[in-house]
């Protein structure tokens, strides 16, 4: 499974200002996760890959997507890709990731806390888990675990 994060749009087949019905659409249409949301017009709708572990939050403005954020898979040897202008984010270590995006041209904040953002494309990555991700020597995490995109909705 490979899902495109695209700034200012979404991810994959779910678009910033989707409905809450066109986003059920979507998901029911791949089929490949399962939802936790009975609410009509849900402030936000979790899925989960069982197979892989990978869970996407999806946050919802006055009825419409508003931002996604994805939780890095728990299983290491699942086939799942989330890239970001076609570098792998969950699996390239963040210090590399971050130096490739600067190096394409994108305005890089970082902090010591762990959350690092591109403003310009209005995403943000952490790589602050619990879970058992693959660290480096020092014991910390080798690779980010969380990214958020997120947008007016609309734009």
């Amino acid at each position: 499974m490979e899902l495109e994060l695209l700034p200012h749009v979404g991810v994959a087949r779910f678009r910033l200002g989707m409905s809450v019905e066109a986003v059920r659409d979507a998901v029911r249409e791949r089929g490949l996760f399962r939802v936790v949301a009975s609410d009509p017009v849900p402030g936000q709708i979790s899925l989960t890959h069982d197979e892989s572990g990978l869970s996407i939050m999806l946050g919802f403005t006055k009825g419409a997507l508003s931002g996604v954020e994805l939780f890095r898979f728990r299983n290491e040897a699942a086939d799942v890709r989330v890239l970001l202008d076609g570098l792998d984010v969950f699996r390239t270590p963040s210090a590399d990731l971050i130096g490739q995006l600067a190096e394409r041209g994108h305005t890089v904040e970082e902090n010591d806390l762990g959350f690092d953002a591109l403003p310009e494309l209005k995403v943000f990555l952490a790589n602050e888990s619990s879970y058992e991700h693959p660290v480096d020597e020092e014991g910390d995490p080798l690779s980010y675990d969380y990214v958020l995109i997120s947008g007016e909705a609309g734009a």
